[in-house]
């Protein structure tokens, strides 16, 4: 296998992990169980799950009104966005 084909099956696996982190976190305030830690969450977001953590948050309706960690993912979010533009925009000049 190429690396960029290992590479996405590395970035899905983490988006699934991240994705069943907000459904675990979601089911637990439900039953009033042990919850997630949001510095948890932010930080496997931060790691490459905010395609994850965004899908969950919105079928899950999970932290969704939820400051600042609704700021925070959006920051993450916005970031990686910058990030990947700017290594696309570096790699095609040269």
């Amino acid at each position: 296998m190429t690396f960029i084909v290992i590479a996405l099956i590395a970035y899905l696996a983490l988006n699934l992990i991240v994705f069943i982190g907000f459904w675990q976190d979601k089911r637990a305030a439900r039953k009033g169980d042990r919850r997630i830690r949001e510095r948890t969450l932010l930080l496997l977001a931060l790691l490459g799950g905010s395609l994850g953590a965004v899908t969950a948050q919105h079928l899950l309706r999970h932290k969704t009104r939820k400051e600042p960690f609704r700021s925070l993912l959006l920051g993450i979010v916005i970031a990686q966005v910058g990030l990947v533009a700017s290594l696309m925009f570096l790699t095609q000049r040269f």
